[in-house]
């Protein structure tokens, strides 16, 4: 006969009371029989619905006869569902009219690019033009000011961030970028100086120069005091994701065998 979890395994797995338990169960939101008047959760079916709960970047660890599932670690990349955030940040990107990412720390991207300009595809293949506006991301960590603000970033165009933060620890970041400053466009001289640094044909640059993203002091102003709120949406979305990451680790106690 399958191996059978109890409804008080499941409460301890799930960290709810015995009446969330049961009504779950009878909406047929858990694996679940009944056994004369018990209820009883079969091991493999409860392991299959807790893996479609956790992010892709979660391993299964085998424990004698039974299966848990058990997080490899809590950085941002794992711990952060990715494909909720994405149509967060996508949403925020087209009513602010900018373009955004999700870094961590050390300004590598987590999320992909929501609205990018066309001056930005223009030298996003080059392997120097990313590594470049990593280097922007990067010194937007370090910076003093927790206020958000525009900073130029190596492609002259203005970028700010929202820190993401869980606790008492700093995550990652929220960037906003491709963003025109007050001086634009840039003149020839500036074009090749640019081109240089980001290994690309004068030309290329030239011909997107002007399609990025243009907002009034107004709107500049707005996505200021948006990112702060992105940033706490995102850090809400990791401490619930934290939160379900613990119980599974419960459970992976929980189906050791003595």
């Amino acid at each position: 006969m399958a191996e059978m979890f109890t409804s008080k395994d499941m409460q301890k797995m799930l960290h709810v009371d015995l009446s969330t338990i049961y009504r779950m169960a009878e909406a047929g939101r858990l694996p679940a029989m009944k056994i004369g008047k018990q209820w009883r959760f079969p091991v493999d079916q409860v392991n299959s619905w807790m893996e479609e709960q956790i992010p892709s970047s979660a391993m299964t660890k085998r424990t004698g006869g039974k299966t848990a599932v058990f997080p490899t670690s809590h950085t941002l990349a794992n711990i952060l569902p990715l494909d909720c955030t994405q149509l967060i940040q996508d949403s925020y990107a087209d009513i602010l009219g900018i373009m955004i990412v999700i870094t961590d720390m050390d300004g590598n991207p987590i999320t992909e690019i929501s609205n990018p300009c066309g001056l930005f595809q223009a030298i996003s293949g080059r392997p120097n033009a990313v590594q470049k506006c990593i280097q922007s991301w990067q010194s937007l960590a370090v910076a003093l000011d927790l206020t958000p603000s525009f900073v130029p970033s190596h492609l002259g165009l203005l970028c700010g961030r929202g820190l993401i933060r869980v606790g008492t620890e700093l995550k990652g970041m929220v960037i906003a970028g491709c963003v025109v400053p007050d001086q634009w466009p840039p003149t020839p001289t500036e074009i090749g100086e640019m081109a240089t640094l980001f290994d690309v044909d004068a030309a290329l640059l030239t011909d997107s120069i002007n399609d990025v993203h243009e907002l009034t002091a107004v709107q500049r102003q707005q996505t200021l005091d948006f990112l702060p709120r992105i940033a706490n949406i995102v850090a809400h979305i990791i401490n619930e994701r934290k939160e379900l990451l613990g119980r599974l680790e419960a459970i992976a106690d929980l189906t050791k065998l003595n």
